[in-house]
């Protein structure tokens, strides 16, 4: 499968020759930060609204937080996350770093070799 690199958009050419596929980094992001949103102590991602407004405001919120650089196929993230006050942080981020990594690469088919992330805060109920 051939890769061509556009800026904020990977493309990826179907050897058949059927068609090309184009994932935005947006796209990418999304699922990056739905899935670290998933595990058990993180409350939000920074700059994010809570998931109970998600549908209210509309989904492109959610990528903030994030950043996604795509090259060659190669995905690196960066996630600036606010945890919930009583969960062990280390554990809690290799939880997610497995989610996200996991979620990419089963829903894009692109190689995830890096999840970064950046706790900015913690919740306290």
């Amino acid at each position: 499968m051939g890769r061509e690199t556009e800026k904020n958009t990977e493309l990826q050419k179907v050897e058949e020759n059927i068609g090309v596929v184009q994932i935005a980094d947006d796209v990418v992001a999304m699922i990056a930060s739905l899935a670290a949103t998933e595990v058990d102590g993180v409350s939000a991602m920074v700059g994010n609204i809570t998931n109970e407004l998600m549908s209210k405001v509309g989904m492109k919120s959610l990528t903030k937080g994030v950043r996604v650089d795509v090259l060659e196929g190669n995905v690196t993230v960066d996630l600036a996350l606010t945890m919930e006050y009583g969960y062990n942080i280390p554990a809690t981020c290799q939880k997610v770093q497995g989610k996200v990594k996991a979620a990419i690469e089963n829903m894009t088919g692109l190689t995830c070799t890096d999840v970064n992330i950046r706790i900015a805060g913690i919740k306290v109920k």
